[in-house]
């Protein structure tokens, strides 16, 4: 029996574990499993590799898709290139980084892009925006980061009307809002959206997040993550079983 799973902490919010069980009922795959192996700490990885000997495969989540990868024996370009990981191949003992989170968020926020949206604020700098700048950058949209710490391009206090009219993408990178922490938000000065700004959250647990609702209630187009979870999960399974 193949192992499949998801490492990160905490794991409660992930959908992860149902959607492949329900991917291998589907497709009639008999020989995989998928479960969800919570690490308090990203040290005990090297540990969870030698116990679970069938393991061919991991997903990588927050908050360790940046500091994973001096636990790997290689690294795609492309996972190098934007230095987060979520995606990991086993394969005769080797270890191999990869990123499917650029693929995952191209294709699902590209059908929701009018013509128009030419600029984007990422709200959140770890291992998801790297993901979120790469696919940005692939759909030729220029972009800035907004960050609490000295790493961004802005911090959120620098925000004004006029930055926010100016850039019609608002993408939530963070974990604000996830589940179960559902009445968090970043602090961002919603109350100068309108209804030509798209508000993407990578979080799809909750399905309505309280960033999504407070932009929706500004008159912003809004949508959740779970496209874009899919999108990857299914490029995660193409790569571990090439």
């Amino acid at each position: 029996m193949r192992s499949f799973g998801l490492i990160g902490y905490p794991l409660g919010h992930s959908f992860s574990p149902a959607y492949f069980e329900e991917k291998f009922k589907r497709e009639g795959i008999e020989d995989a499993s998928y479960q969800a192996f919570p690490l308090e700490d990203v040290s005990y990885f090297p540990f969870l590799v030698v116990r679970e000997v069938e393991l061919c495969g991991l997903n990588v989540t927050v908050p360790y898709k940046k500091q994973i990868l001096p636990y790997l024996n290689r690294i795609d370009p492309l996972a190098e290139k934007i230095g987060a990981v979520n995606t990991i191949k086993i394969e005769n003992a080797e270890l191999v980084g990869y990123n499917t989170d650029i693929e995952g968020f191209v294709e699902a926020i590209r059908p929701l892009l009018p013509v128009y949206h030419e600029s984007a604020l990422i709200l959140g700098n770890g291992g998801s925006a790297m993901a979120v700048k790469a696919g940005l950058e692939s759909l030729g949209i220029d972009y800035k980061v907004v960050s609490r710490s000295k790493d961004g391009d802005l911090n959120y206090d620098a925000i004004t009307k006029e930055i926010v009219s100016e850039n019609t993408i608002i993408i939530n990178t963070t974990p604000l809002g996830m589940f179960p922490d559902v009445d968090f938000f970043p602090n961002f000065p919603y109350e100068y959206l309108s209804n030509g700004h798209l508000c993407f959250d990578l979080i799809y647990n909750p399905e309505e997040t309280a960033f999504m609702r407070l932009s929706a209630e500004q008159g912003a187009k809004v949508s959740n993550g779970l496209e874009m979870l899919k999108a990857q999960a299914e490029a995660s399974w193409r790569i571990w079983n090439t």
